[in-house]
């Protein structure tokens, strides 16, 4: 068994979390990680109103009785979804863990911590992780120039980024982008992570409830298979390679403005590559990681094989490299 502060600290048997993802994290998959020992979390943004949210909590406690989480990202809109009243829907719920992401989380900070709820907060920077420490989170989760989604803009990758954090930083870190397996696992940790957050390995699970057919283009798909949209708007985001993102890229190095892809990174295009299979309807998240993934397992053979192969790796492999 891996034991980590993460592990410690969050009551999770394994230091290995199913970030929130939009129209992925759902009950199904969110269960098949709590079971496995992993710490999943709903992506509370998928359900359309915060009623349907504690549905979504009340049928994934049917299926599991191990902490999960909820994932709440803060974007800014025109019409901001009601973030008050997810929030009072995920105490109200019992939810002891949630994961945050986006804007700043502070003003929700003291609702959690009168209910005894534990935050861990996405970061792309060391700067982003400090103020997080700071306004009281904790636990960050540092995302890499790797990840599937938004990377942030200094585009530095894992093998720097994670233990500058480490460095820094008091509370737990999770390390995101890039990792799929237990080599990946055992890298964070040597870096100075406390356990890692996988999202396009996850994506690519029995339990996860997108098309199969999106599931066998990860596996077929390299690690060269992606592409980095908003570039030239600053709010970069790592996408599939498809029909869709390689328009959005050539506007945007023609001079396009946001307008000019409006339609073509609709969020309804996006799901119904999801739902449908329609692997060219619209943009849809996965990460370099990609190039790592040739398999679809279910969440407890990925999280037992990932746990035991690192165990495998840190006995064996590295202790032949200590000489007396």
């Amino acid at each position: 068994m891996l034991r980590t502060r993460f592990t410690e600290e969050f009551g999770i048997e394994h230091p290995i979390v199913q970030g929130g993802m939009m129209w992925v994290g759902r009950a199904e998959l969110v269960a098949a990680v709590a079971n496995a020992g992993g710490l999943g979390f709903i992506t509370a943004l998928t359900q359309p109103t915060p009623d349907e949210l504690r549905k979504e909590i009340e049928r994934t406690r049917e299926l599991t009785d191990k902490p999960f989480g909820v994932n709440v990202t803060i974007l800014p809109s025109i019409n901001p979804p009601p973030y008050a009243e997810y929030v009072q829907a995920i105490i109200e719920s019992g939810i002891k863990i949630v994961e945050t992401a986006g804007s700043n989380p502070e003003p929700f900070l003291p609702y959690y911590k009168e209910a005894g709820v534990k935050v861990l907060h996405k970061c792309t920077s060391v700067r982003h992780a400090l103020k997080a420490q700071k306004i009281g989170v904790d636990g960050v989760s540092i995302d890499g120039f790797e990840c599937a989604g938004h990377p942030g803009e200094d585009d530095i990758p894992g093998l720097i980024l994670i233990p500058a954090a480490a460095r820094a930083l008091d509370i737990p870190i999770i390390a995101s982008g890039g990792i799929a397996d237990a080599r990946g696992l055992v890298a964070a940790l040597a870096l100075g992570a406390d356990g890692v957050n996988m999202g396009t390995r996850f994506l690519c699970t029995q339990e996860s409830g997108i098309a199969h057919k999106v599931k066998e283009q990860i596996v077929a798909n390299s690690e060269l298979d992606t592409q980095l949209i908003f570039r030239t708007m600053r709010n970069t985001a790592r996408v599939a390679d498809n029909e869709v993102s390689r328009k959005v890229v050539e506007i945007e190095k023609a001079g396009g403005k946001f307008e000019d892809v409006r339609e073509l990174v609709a969020g309804a295009r996006g799901r119904r590559v999801f739902e449908e299979g329609d692997l060219d309807a619209g943009i849809w998240s996965a990460g370099l990681a990609q190039g790592l993934i040739h398999d679809i397992p279910t969440c407890a053979e990925l999280i037992s094989r990932m746990v035991g192969e690192a165990e495998e790796i840190i006995q064996q492999r590295l202790a032949e490299f200590v000489v007396a």
